[in-house]
């Protein structure tokens, strides 16, 4: 038998995990981000840039979980990125880069909380972000597409990080 949001036994748990979204602007996006955001149990999310559409679009996606999963909006993700690493945060960018590194290969501290900077659907995480993170991360694929989804992305990412923390 099928079990329902009601019966099913799953712990509840909130991981260490911020996630810093840079100009994602996608609403039905934004709301994949929240529900998944709920699903892996993320302390936080952090939209940064402008227009980020929070309305009727986003939370047919989203299910409600905007209700419970904490958020801000900060214009400058230059910013946020700084303060997170005074307060001592990995922060670790989830983009395939030159020297990016496979996502399975990475062994996550639990002795820091995790910043994990997510991109622009159709730039990525820019240069300038890139540069401030400690590790640059990506995840293997063996198609001809060189890029997938940025909450299909996450959600691996997100996966992995939480299976290695748990």
């Amino acid at each position: 038998m099928q079990l329902t949001h009601y019966t099913t036994n799953f712990n509840k748990k909130i991981f260490p995990i911020t996630l810093i979204c840079e100009n994602v602007s996608n609403a039905p996006n934004i709301g994949s981000l929240f529900r998944i955001a709920d699903a892996f149990g993320v302390e936080k999310i952090m939209f940064c840039g402008n227009n980020i559409p929070l309305g009727r679009k986003m939370t047919k996606t989203s299910r409600a979980t905007e209700k419970v999963v904490q958020y801000e909006i900060i214009e400058n993700i230059s910013e946020v990125v700084t303060n997170l690493k005074t307060l001592n945060y990995q922060c670790i960018a989830l983009e395939i880069t030159k020297n990016s590194l496979p996502i399975h290969t990475f062994q996550f501290s639990s002795k820091k909380p995790i910043a994990l900077i997510i991109g622009d659907e159709n730039f990525g995480v820019s240069e300038n972000i890139l540069n401030k993170c400690e590790h640059t991360l990506h995840i293997n694929m063996f198609g001809q597409n060189s890029s997938m989804n940025v909450v299909q992305a996450t959600n691996i990412a997100l996966y992995e990080i939480t299976k290695q923390l748990q």
